[in-house]
């Protein structure tokens, strides 16, 4: 017993160290992502360190037991119970194991066999992985959605609420059990990547909708979509289901930058003229296209003059008077108000009426006294347009096309489309003017970017760990090369199932590089340990794989049934993860079992069965000086 726990103790801690590299960048990621998925790999390290030590200790203490059980019956020369058979032998079908060993001698006799059949299925995977659909942060499983209605910037709150309560009959219709509004400001956070920034804009409302429990959202947000445009045309609305990852704008941003805000706005134009007719498209929005109106005084200053004021002296004038002034406070319970006077709601609102406001001039000196002359005896005044907002990303000024999506739709379907207009038919950019992209496409490159940020330290530490496990860097290049190929294998699995490629597949394919190696470091430190089976004896080989293949099978099988939950029962954001792991799992354990020990037979094992050539051109040059000692000693003679 001691023996066993003393042969596998370094394969296991070998093992332990590299899939807890595996999981280190994630754990270490920085930013949104890595406080998105970052338990997952604590939690991960945590316990396969808390698995190899009780490894070492407990198991084998109630290995012992069994054991000397076992003993005990055999000293009495009664053959163990089918309970004791099982519980020392396990599970054992012969036929399977005799087909099993033939394939094995097979492979390891021509070793080209068996590493053609470990290559096959990785590099099919490898092919398919082109085909996967990307959906980089899956939608949440939730009874809940939230609608965004966005009407002209120069809509008043009235309007908004009376749009709001058409919509909501509609919604309530399409099976709606609650629906809560918020006018002229972003609900409250009730989800963590829902970001509300819409505060103090009165032509804004935003509803979450909650639906029976049980009931899918993704259905009912396909038809009502559908609905509300039908049926709607001056407000854009937007039905969104919740989705996970870091939070963002739209889906698909289309980012212009450059320093002129007319050529800004044209380009914009051009964007969103592109995309306004695609069949996935919901609504398209630019941020320079929204504009608001303005009034534009221009004083005449020798008429002021004459009459004894100055532009600043009618510009304060207009400002008290249409934007008021405090002329005190009202106490009201225990909260303070303060009273703004100013003209009234029908004189600000009419051009003629400002035209026609007095202002009061002179009065600057005893010569003079204050008379009322009409603004429009001073000044012209001119209704003119002025963008809502200036974009800014990293002090450059941009114009920023937001493209909203039907549901369902994925992002990089869109993005491509887009990727694929500029290519055939690019703007028109002159010096200076740049293109970007935001949205989902921005935040999947921040969070892979922050993803591999230790990715590099962290392989060279784990190539560290299999070099001084093996004490060889051949043996640990065998185990890298069945990582690598195991990435294959979770590709081919995410198409088997047909399941998108996203961000937490990525994070299932990086843990898999640590999972996936272990069964192969198993049945490696077997053949090392045996010096029959290292120096390339076909039957001592088979004797370790075969012992090993048990332990291997029954670990990836305990691996897949715990992973099954996942798949059956994990909505939308769990089953890609379980699926990468599981299938390169599987998928693994045959790399282990025939690939491993046939890539040994045919490169190590060949080699070490006779010198390297250093080594023979070392014995040749110490024979010929051994041959050549005894003239070289007469001539010193």
């Amino acid at each position: 017993m001691i023996g066993s726990v003393e042969h596998l103790a370094v394969p296991l801690l070998g093992s332990t160290l590299t899939t807890a590299f595996a999981f280190a960048p994630i754990a270490l990621m920085p930013g949104g992502g890595g406080e998105f998925v970052g338990a997952i790999a604590i939690s991960v390290i945590m316990a396969i360190t808390a698995s190899f030590v009780l490894s070492l200790t407990v198991l084998p203490t109630i290995a012992a037991m069994f054991v000397s059980r076992h003993s005990e019956g055999t000293n009495h020369e009664k053959r163990p119970n089918a309970w004791v058979r099982f519980v020392r032998d396990g599970i054992s079908w012969p036929w399977l194991s005799r087909k099993y060993e033939w394939f094995l001698r097979t492979c390891l006799r021509h070793p080209f066999i068996g590493v053609v059949s470990g290559v096959a299925l990785p590099v099919v995977g490898f092919a398919v992985a082109g085909t996967l659909k990307e959906q980089f942060f899956p939608p949440t499983d939730r009874n809940q959605f939230h609608i965004e209605v966005d009407l002209p910037i120069t809509a008043a709150i009235g309007e908004t609420r009376k749009t709001a309560e058409q919509i909501d009959k509609f919604v309530r219709d399409a099976g709606a059990a609650r629906v809560d509004w918020f006018y002229a400001s972003s609900a409250p956070a009730f989800y963590y990547n829902v970001v509300g920034d819409h505060r103090g804009q009165p032509n804004y409302a935003q509803a979450i909708v909650t639906l029976e429990e049980g009931v899918q959202p993704k259905p009912i947000l396909k038809q009502l979509q559908a609905t509300l445009s039908a049926n709607f045309v001056k407000p854009r609305i937007l039905v969104r289901q919740l989705e996970q990852g870091p939070p963002f704008e739209a889906p698909v941003e289309i980012r212009v930058f450059g320093p002129d805000l007319q050529e800004l706005r044209r380009l914009g134009d051009e964007v969103r003229q592109r995309l306004s007719n695609h069949p996935d498209v919901v609504a398209v929005r630019s941020d320079l296209s929204e504009v608001l109106p303005q009034l534009s005084f221009q004083v005449d200053e020798a008429i002021a003059s004459s009459v004894g004021t100055t532009p600043a002296e009618i510009a304060d004038q207009l400002a008290t008077t249409l934007e008021g002034s405090r002329g005190g406070n009202v106490l009201q319970d225990n909260e303070e108000l303060p009273v703004v006077v100013r003209v009234g709601a029908n004189d600000r609102g009419s051009l003629a009426r400002i035209e026609g406001l007095d202002l009061i001039v002179g009065g600057g000196n005893k010569n003079t006294s204050p008379r009322m002359i009409p603004l429009s005896a001073l000044a012209t005044v001119d209704l003119t347009i002025e963008s809502a907002s200036i974009p800014r990303l990293d002090r450059q000024r941009m114009s920023e096309v937001s493209v909203y999506l039907r549901s369902g739709v994925l992002p990089s379907t869109v993005q491509a489309f887009i990727e694929d207009s500029l290519a055939s038919k690019p703007l028109e950019l002159q010096s200076g003017y740049s293109i970007g992209y935001g949205g989902e496409a921005s935040e999947r490159d921040d969070s892979v970017g922050n993803l591999l940020s230790t990715v590099s330290l962290l392989m060279v530490m784990m190539v560290a760990t299999l070099v001084l496990s093996f004490g060889s860097f051949r043996m640990a290049a065998i185990i890298g090369f069945v990582g690598m190929l195991s990435t294959g294998l979770a590709m081919l699995s995410l198409a088997i199932g047909s399941y998108q490629f996203g961000f937490i597949s990525i994070i299932g394919t990086m843990g898999l590089l640590g999972v996936a190696i272990n069964d192969s470091i198993v049945i490696l430190a077997g053949i090392r340990s045996n010096p029959r089976a290292c120096a390339g004896d076909i039957d001592a080989t088979t004797q370790e794989v075969m012992h090993a293949s048990r332990h291997v099978l029954s670990t990836t099988i305990t691996t897949i049934a715990g992973f099954a939950p996942l798949v059956v029962s994990g909505g939308e954001f769990w089953p890609p993860l379980a699926v990468a792991i599981s299938g390169g799992v599987a998928g693994a354990t045959f790399l282990a079992i025939i690939f491993v020990p046939s890539l040994h037979q045919w490169i190590i094992a060949g080699r070490e069965s006779k010198p390297s050539v250093f080594l023979q051109l070392k014995q040749w040059i110490k024979n010929l000086l051994w041959h050549y000692k005894p003239l070289v000693s007469t001539n010193q003679v």
